[in-house]
């Protein structure tokens, strides 16, 4: 097996993703050939993933933060990466998805009893990972500290104590109460897991380091643990993609530019990434509207994103008033753009006859296309290669959806998906719906279709500003925390 390090977290969102992503580069520039691995993951930001040697899979599912740490690596996507992705569907049950496949749907107190046998994936997957690597950096998931769960974990020291990987706690101090957190947690321990921990590191820190030389001292008084270094706020990160629904609010561009683009924070959002090359272009402005909000009447364009509840988000549309909102957008001849469950919500009808999503079986749509959609069993997932229909460019993303659309402006395709017609257009042209993801990942295509909204210049190069960033996270991990010593106590 590979040596192996794992970064655990005092809490959620503390920036492990992003930390792992940048050790994974640092490895990588050291000549090391590293993994990345995340025994269990909660998000619907997922990515299709190579699925090892199953010839007749379209793909798998992975969490997108394991897609990007893949690309730290320089290597391809493994479902092997991230073998247990719960995709959360309500407030107390989720999909869940085991070595890239629906494995069911799970309430939240009968996943716990779940976690026994997903544990034989997780190792399954871990064995996997580790063949032929050097190196391989784990991300945990939450907090070691819930100890109410730790009977059953797989994600954290549940992982840690039967792989025998030794753990660096990552304290995020913005949130305020770091010391207390990473002490907290050397006290909650038990002492099986206590001992695996070799240290700890501080994240997101604002101003002189320095400063922070006292809170140092007073930690290892309280825990007698090595402290790795101080971690500043890493502007770089900010141009990576994000996993985590809990950041929508702070993703907006933060000043006004020549495009307005509004996005409705669905409930259920899906691969919200897909808005992260337009966030990229210098001349276009992101807005997340939280509910309760109106969609801005200066908006030129409307994106409805991705939905892992299809109907039960569109009921939510229609209660936030975002529905008249729209329709007043269109009036003013503003685009519309709806990717998956978003395209789906854009036509008459939005039927679920099997129940697939939950108890109600049927919505009636936004009515800007001329489609009705019924959702299958069955559930497409796979990396594509496509031609946008009204710009005739090459396009490239993937397709993760249930459900079979069909109607008169599927006559008119916004693409064409491995030979086959994709999407719908309205008569106008103004209003696009898609199933691919990543359609704003082709510089060339989102070059035009800015264009055509009157923004010219656009279509940078988006994948090697990604690839510039984590170049820059690496660099900062390599000034501000011993990589070397962290490295050295893989085992």
């Amino acid at each position: 097996m590979a040596k192996a390090i794992m970064l655990q977290g005092t809490g959620s969102d503390v920036g492990k993703t992003v930390l792992v992503a940048g050790l994974c580069r640092v490895a990588k520039k050291r000549g090391l050939n590293v993994r990345p691995f995340k025994p269990q993951n909660m998000s619907n930001n997922a990515a299709v993933a190579d699925i090892p040697g199953d010839n007749n899979a379209g793909g798998g599912e992975i969490g997108r933060a394991q897609w990007l740490q893949a690309i730290a690596c320089g290597v391809a996507p493994s479902v092997h990466m991230n073998p247990v992705l719960l995709k959360p569907q309500t407030d107390v049950g989720a999909q869940v998805i085991v070595q890239g496949k629906v494995s069911g749907e799970a309430r939240a107190r009968d996943y716990q009893a779940m976690k026994g046998r997903l544990m034989d994936a997780v190792l399954d997957s871990w064995g996997k990972v580790g063949e032929g690597a050097d190196l391989v950096i784990v991300e945990g998931a939450g907090s070691p500290a819930e100890i109410n769960l730790r009977s059953r974990d797989i994600a954290n020291m549940g992982f840690a104590t039967r792989a025998d990987v030794p753990v660096v706690l990552v304290g995020d101090i913005d949130r305020g109460g770091v010391i207390a957190s990473v002490a907290g947690t050397h006290l909650i321990l038990p002492e099986e897991d206590r001992r695996m921990i070799v240290g700890y590191l501080i994240n997101k820190f604002r101003g002189d380091v320095s400063l922070f030389d006292d809170g140092i001292r007073s930690i290892e008084t309280f825990t007698g643990w090595r402290c790795f270094g101080v971690v500043p706020w890493l502007k770089a990160a900010t141009r990576l993609p994000s996993e985590d629904s809990v950041v929508l609010e702070r993703l907006a561009s933060g000043e006004t530019r020549a495009l307005k683009v509004a996005v409705p924070m669905l409930g259920r959002i899906a691969n919200f990434d897909d808005l992260d090359p337009l966030k990229a272009e210098p001349q276009v402005e992101v807005v997340f509207v939280p509910p309760g909000k109106p969609l801005p009447a200066d908006a030129g364009l409307v994106v409805i994103p991705g939905s892992k509840s299809t109907i039960g988000d569109l009921l939510k549309f229609r209660e936030n008033g975002w529905d008249r909102d729209l329709l007043a957008h269109r009036k003013r001849g503003g685009h519309v753009v709806g990717i998956c469950g978003g395209f789906q919500m854009l036509g008459r009808t939005v039927r679920d006859p099997d129940g697939i999503e939950g108890s109600v079986t049927e919505a009636e749509g936004l009515g800007l296309l001329d489609v009705e959609t019924v959702m299958e069993p069955e559930k497409t997932v796979r990396n594509v290669s496509a031609r946008s229909v009204p710009f005739d460019l090459p396009l490239e993303g993937y397709e993760i959806h249930l459900g079979r659309t069909t109607g008169p402006d599927r006559l008119r395709p916004s693409a064409v998906i491995n030979g086959v017609e994709d999407g719908a257009v309205s008569a106008d042209g103004k209003v696009i719906g898609t199933y691919m993801h990543g359609l704003f990942g082709a510089n060339g295509f989102r070059g035009k279709f800015l264009e055509s909204l009157g923004i010219k210049g656009g279509g940078i190069d988006y994948r090697a500003e990604v690839e510039q960033a984590l170049d820059e996270v690496a660099a900062e991990l390599e000034t501000h925390l011993d990589c070397d010593a962290i490295f050295a106590l893989a085992r």
